[in-house]
């Protein structure tokens, strides 16, 4: 595979990528890490690739993979609560502006809804793609899209619950 080759079939990837990267991991700079870290090891194995069919796939699946597998890292060396606390403090959102607030609710989602729903309502995957890329049937993807949502109009719920109220008191 050429470079040029490569620049038009790989490379063109990296900001889809990059997008379902910060989904996991939350942090611009982690992303940039990943998609670049993927980059070269696409690079060194350029020749291989052709074989694996739809390179989109692979990469989306690539970046999966290497974001659960720093997670699961960051875990093990921060420990599990000391975690979420370190998350929480650092990603804390202002809650007057709704889509901020939708981006932390979809964040706090288990991985597989926060996946799920970041291809089919951010993407605009389909159903089908969705399984191919998470390895997952498309009725648990369905099943997973429908959770995700349910939980987010939930919380969407509380906080205009919440909001009225204050209002309300004035």
């Amino acid at each position: 595979m050429t470079h040029e080759t490569f620049r038009d079939t790989v490379f063109c990837l990296k900001d889809e990528m990059y997008r379902f990267a910060k989904r996991f991991v939350m942090s611009s700079d982690e992303a940039e890490d990943v998609v670049q870290d993927l980059m070269l090891k696409f690079w060194q194995k350029k020749e291989e690739l052709a074989s694996f069919g739809s390179l989109k796939s692979y990469a989306l699946k690539s970046v999966k993979n290497e974001c659960l597998n720093r997670l699961r890292h960051h875990d093990v060396k921060m420990g599990f609560a000391d975690f979420q606390m370190y998350r929480s403090e650092r990603y804390q959102m202002d809650t007057n502006n709704l889509k901020e607030q939708i981006l932390q609710f979809i964040s706090e989602l288990p991985e597989k809804q926060k996946a799920v729903i970041h291809l089919k309502d951010v993407e605009e995957y389909e159903v089908k793609e969705i399984a191919e890329v998470l390895e997952m049937e498309e009725n648990a993807v369905r099943v997973n899209l429908m959770r995700a949502r349910q939980k987010i109009k939930e919380q969407i719920q509380k906080l205009m619950d919440f909001e009225n109220r204050i209002i309300e008191n004035l």
